[in-house]
């Protein structure tokens, strides 16, 4: 997996985020973070493997990859003395793909004291956006 994140980013934030089982979905389906911070994220993730009976990347894949990176940005966000859980998401598939990866991308819309929402767009390989996540996680005290 090749990540670069925030040099600052705290050691136990590192591990829960990146190093731990607690991305046990993320791993299965392949993710690799590629940048990381709360302002701005970039994974990417394969398509096969990931797709449903008909050969087309499953829509729900669709969401996880945007869920992981929300809620990663956001986690950064909140950094390690709190904890984000999701509250809202909502996912828009424009365009279908069956091969190569898939690269999202995702955007800070809000980063306050007690809710953090992203943006994800997720585009195919020739730069065509596929889908458009929003997600709101809560930001909670430890």
């Amino acid at each position: 997996m090749t990540t670069k994140v925030p040099d600052d980013l705290h050691p136990e934030l590192r591990a829960r985020l990146l190093d731990s089982d607690g991305g046990a979905l993320a791993k299965k389906m392949g993710i690799e973070f590629l940048e990381l911070s709360a302002e701005h994220s970039v994974a990417r993730m394969p398509v096969e493997g990931n797709t449903q009976v008909i050969g087309l990347l499953h829509g729900g894949a669709h969401v996880v990859l945007g869920e992981t990176l929300g809620s990663v940005s956001s986690a950064i966000h909140a950094g390690p003395e709190r904890y984000v859980v999701g509250i809202e998401i909502n996912a828009t598939h424009s365009r279908s793909v069956t091969e190569g990866w898939v690269t999202a991308t995702c955007d800070a819309l809000v980063l306050g004291r007690t809710l953090a929402t992203h943006e994800i767009v997720i585009r195919d390989d020739q730069g065509r956006r596929l889908s458009t996540v929003r997600m709101t996680n809560l930001v909670r005290e430890a």
